[in-house]
């Protein structure tokens, strides 16, 4: 039979996953806190999710399922209370990535609409989450069949955005001389990575990639390149059109307003509505692809083979995910979700990373890469740390929150249902 993914099909699935919401956002986000350096914070989260994209390609060859960074953590560790719990930390990071992409488009919908306060921010968000939980409870399968479209949507705004501003760019204001301290762009580094977090995808796709041996790991390393390109344009584009100051006053939706200057109200608009495009695409592809397979996966200890008929007429995944959206929309603020958010992730991966030096045999990958891989996630983390403990408050309680949680629902289930999350292989 011939497979869903060749090279081109994998690279355009892995830009599409990372090039979402994240970059409406977290662009922002970034800025405030590495000013103008902020590149050279997306070239390092660049280099960083290249040397986990190796370590994922080769375990995804080596283990192909559609289960991914769950399966990888269960052959590494075993099938154990550990890879138990840290799958349903990655079920988590999953609910706080979409909270992130809700709260986005009730930013931008809130500053379209000239009502920009948190009440309407937070009715927004969960009126689109509300309405996509509604569509895939219908079994609609109408705006999923326009995913492709609108990928290519968003990416044609973004792309023609920058190459429109780029000859409006400022010098004076990619100057080094007004930068802030060159440390605040590492502590931009888990944001930054963040913003590249789509790239696990690529590695579902091994069951169905034409010669995966020679396809998986061309279409990782190509499509965080491509992103990192975009990326570091897009960054010239915004910081050489507003000032700092302007960024930061406008963080959350900082990509809109660098279209002020060059477009008028206008370009502000279009790239709020594909803020709005981006993030509804995202949130609907998410709610099932991510959150009621990952839940299943948590819950019941495996993927069924034939997981389309057994999962995508379940809604208690979907249900259960629902309600918890709903309440990090309602108590937490965007940067806490983002900051949230990629600490976890960075989290998963240095599980991930380790456990697979003990499979480095198996899969063939060199050791070095791996190594580099999981002190530079170590040290973002230390300094992500460092850096939001100082300006999220109780950001630290969330994260050990989240930890404490996982493991106790890991038990639960355990013990309520005798469950083990197992290898399908």
């Amino acid at each position: 039979m011939k497979k869903s993914f060749g090279l081109w099909s994998a690279i355009f699935l892995g830009i599409g996953s990372m090039v979402g919401a994240g970059i409406f956002v977290l662009l922002g986000e970034a800025g405030a806190i590495a000013g103008n350096l902020v590149w050279i914070s997306f070239v390092l989260g660049g280099i960083i999710a290249l040397s986990a994209g190796y370590s994922l390609a080769k375990l995804a060859v080596t283990y192909p399922s559609r289960g991914g960074i769950v399966e990888y953590l269960v052959q590494c560790y075993g099938e154990g209370v550990f890879s138990g719990s840290v799958s349903i930390l990655f079920y988590l990071s999953a609910i706080v990535g979409i909270a992130m992409v809700a709260k986005t488009f009730g930013v931008y919908a809130a500053h379209m609409f000239g009502v920009n306060s948190p009440f309407f921010v937070n009715i927004f968000s969960v009126c689109i989450l509300l309405f996509f939980v509604l569509i895939n409870l219908a079994g609609s399968s109408l705006i999923a069949k326009s995913e492709n479209i609108i990928v290519i949507t968003k990416l044609s705004i973004i792309i023609i955005f920058t190459f429109t501003v780029f000859f409006y760019i400022k010098p004076e204001l990619l100057s080094f001389k007004d930068s802030p301290a060159f440390s605040d762009m590492f502590f931009a580094l888990s944001l930054t990575f963040f913003a590249y977090g789509g790239f696990n995808v690529i590695a579902n796709t091994a069951e169905d990639m034409d010669d995966p041996k020679k396809t998986m790991m061309k279409a990782m390393i190509y499509s965080i390149l491509i992103v990192m390109v975009l990326y570091v344009a897009v960054v010239f584009a915004v910081f050489g059109n507003l000032p700092l100051k302007e960024i930061i006053k406008a963080q959350d939706y900082a990509l809109a307003e660098a279209a002020r200057p060059v477009f008028g109200k206008i370009g502000f608009t279009i790239m709020a509505v594909a803020a709005l495009i981006s993030t509804s695409s995202s949130i609907n592809a998410n709610l099932y692809a991510t959150t009621n397979i990952t839940y299943q996966m948590a819950k019941d200890g495996n993927l069924p083979k034939v997981y389309e008929r057994n999962i995508w007429h379940s809604s208690e995944g979907l249900i259960v995910s629902a309600i918890l959206l709903i309440v990090m929309i309602l108590f937490f603020r965007l940067n806490e979700i983002a900051t949230m958010g990629s600490i976890y992730i960075l989290f998963i991966h240095v599980f991930v990373h380790t456990g697979h030096l003990f499979k480095i045999d198996k899969t063939g990958a060199n050791r070095v890469a791996i190594l580099f891989s999981i002190i530079t996630l170590i040290v973002t983390i230390v300094l992500a740390l460092i850096y939001t403990s100082k300006h999220v408050e109780n950001i630290g309680y969330y994260i050990i929150g989240g930890f404490i949680l996982s493991y106790a629902l890991e038990i639960i289930l355990r013990l309520s249902t005798k469950r083990v999350v197992q290898k399908q292989k």
